[in-house]
């Protein structure tokens, strides 16, 4: 009987990591952005409407440990404003999704965190997925702007 439930946990497990990663915008030899005053610095502005809107081009701000994803997260959003140059009011982890196999994480998998942006006096909220194991250029999405440098600065 502990054979097969084992059996059943090791397929379980299994099935729900594909053998090869959907992630397609992922850049081993980027460099992540200057940060300045706790926010990146960004220098360019993403061509793709996918780039981290999409489960397969999330923004890749990779490697670092679990406990480090706030921190930089943090980064990412202290270094942008909304479309209409309005401040971002909210960022927060509203889900986890989408598990793909990778050497930089010891269980062999890691999944992409899905977060729920707002900006002031501004309805709209905007869904944008990160991934924490793999490296990519790290862009400012569609739909928002970079931060100038002199408000980072302040």
């Amino acid at each position: 009987m502990k054979k097969i439930l084992y059996i059943f946990a090791v397929l379980v497990i299994t099935s729900c990591t594909s053998t090869k990663s959907t992630l397609k915008n992922v850049d081993e030899t980027a460099v992540k952005p200057k940060v300045i005053n706790k926010a990146f610095q960004f220098t360019e502005y993403a061509n793709d409407m996918k780039y981290g809107y999409d489960s397969d081009y999330p923004i890749n701000i990779g490697l670092m440990l679990e406990r480090q994803e706030s921190i930089y997260i943090g980064y990412f959003f202290n270094g942008l404003v909304g479309p209409n140059n309005e401040p971002i009011e909210k960022y927060e982890k509203i889900d986890t999704c989408c598990p793909f196999p990778t050497t930089h994480n010891t269980m062999g998998a890691g999944t992409l965190g899905i977060y729920e942006v707002t900006f002031k006096n501004n309805p709209k909220k905007v869904t944008l997925h990160f991934n924490i194991y793999e490296k990519g250029k790290i862009l400012c999405p569609k739909g928002f702007n970079i931060k100038p440098i002199t408000e980072i600065e302040k």
